[in-house]
């Protein structure tokens, strides 16, 4: 359980550092995508940054 509560909040910061990275050059980020945009960036990976924030909270209180 401790391995995935370190698992998503390494996750939720490399999308966090992606995001701000994303955010000066979406291209960079998104490159698979046919258009990269500043709100495409927001949306992928500020979704996967509090997902995991939120997964790694809720699992750190169902510990204690």
């Amino acid at each position: 359980m401790e391995f995935l509560q370190q698992l998503f909040l390494y996750v939720s910061f490399t999308a966090f550092i992606f995001l701000v990275i994303g955010l000066f050059r979406p291209w960079a980020m998104l490159w698979w995508e046919d258009v990269q945009n500043r709100r495409k960036v927001i949306k992928v990976y500020g979704t996967v940054a509090l997902v995991c924030l939120a997964l790694y909270f809720g699992m750190n209180l169902m510990i204690q």
